[in-house]
């Protein structure tokens, strides 16, 4: 049998923890005969499992009857993208052409005679949903790891558009929380903070349990010992696993942190730490070396106020990086990140 933990970024692994609660709050609010909410951001720190979720999501959604999901590239002009997959589906294309919608300025199909030709995107797609909806369809639309950046400002405005007319078009996205930070921010987009935002914090503690006593039939003392060394962190849940998998035959679990700290440090914790700024860093320095959890004590050592030492303590705990879940203590979310900190002070 091949290993059935993976190493990769986004693709659904063979042992794989649901995230029930929000996966359902996201469905049957989109499959609602009156949803609420048309969009949903997810965010999380990297390998949180943001994509994965994303992707189970449209895969759920594709399957019941009368939708209509496509997934769009971040990079490239999402505008122009919708049009042409839309067009490219049979049976909307079919469509098309019934209403003598001539998109050829787009380079989609070729001039209709005695059609007037579509020449702006905006309104192109606003035709193509009219007819969407005139076949009691729905479209879902997702977006993996958007950024600030021009083709997704463009996008999101537009949507808020087709929005405003009531097509029946929604939107999941993912990203890390302050590039989706960044872009709620955007004067004309403000209408993004009102979407909401599922944070993906760390998987429930007994399933992951389980899910390591079911695959390498361990009691639930050593499984416990496992899946307290993720600390319920996606990646890190695949990483042992799948060190343990490689190793189970001759080693143990103590036989395999090294690796599994070398694993989190490439594939993870180097780009967060580089995306931290100085302050951020000197507050987790200071956790680190002094093994201190209580707030005021890493404040006083920080030489810090109280008011910005709050800014950097929210940041940290936005980016996933610190939980502040007990009242006057902060402790590191993610595994062995201790031990990680320490050594970058070297």
């Amino acid at each position: 049998m091949n290993n059935p933990f993976t190493l990769s970024f986004g693709k659904k692994p063979l042992q794989y923890i649901s995230r029930i609660p929000q996966t359902a709050e996201i469905i049957e609010n989109f499959t609602a005969e009156r949803p609420s909410n048309q969009i949903y951001m997810i965010t999380g720190v990297r390998g949180s499992g943001k994509t994965v979720l994303m992707t189970g999501i449209a895969d759920e959604i594709r399957k019941k009857e009368g939708w209509i999901v496509l997934e769009l590239n971040p990079n490239r002009d999402l505008l122009q993208s919708l049009a042409a997959k839309l067009y490219s589906l049979p049976e909307m294309h079919s469509a098309f052409l019934q209403a003598k919608l001539d998109f050829s300025a787009f380079g989609l199909g070729v001039s209709l005679e005695n059609a007037v030709p579509v020449t702006d995107i905006e309104n192109a797609i606003e035709l193509m949903l009219a007819e969407v909806q005139k076949r009691d369809r729905r479209l879902l639309i997702a977006i993996d790891e958007v950024t600030n950046c021009s083709h997704i400002r463009i996008f999101a405005s537009s949507f808020q558009i087709f929005l405003r007319q009531d097509y029946p078009i929604f939107l999941l996205m993912t990203g890390l929380f302050e590039n989706i930070y960044e872009l709620q921010n955007e004067k004309s987009l403000t209408f993004l903070y009102r979407a909401p935002k599922i944070m993906l914090g760390a998987l429930n503690f007994t399933a992951v349990r389980k899910r390591y006593m079911d695959t390498f039939g361990l009691d639930m003392e050593a499984a416990e010992r496992m899946a307290g060394l993720t600390r319920g962190y996606p990646f890190a849940f695949q990483v042992l696993g799948y060190l343990y998998w490689e190793n189970r035959e001759a080693g143990t679990v103590e036989g395999i942190l090294p690796e599994y700290d070398q694993y989190l440090d490439e594939y993870v914790y180097s780009k967060i730490w580089s995306e931290l700024s100085d302050l951020d860093k000197k507050v987790l320095a200071v956790m680190a070396e002094s093994g201190e959890k209580k707030v005021k004590e890493i404040r006083d050592r920080c030489g810090m106020t109280s008011g910005l030492f709050s800014v950097y303590r929210d940041r940290l705990k936005r980016k996933g990086v610190l939980d502040t879940g007990r009242y006057g203590e902060i402790s590191f979310a993610l595994p062995r990140f201790e031990e990680f900190v320490g050594m970058q002070m070297f």
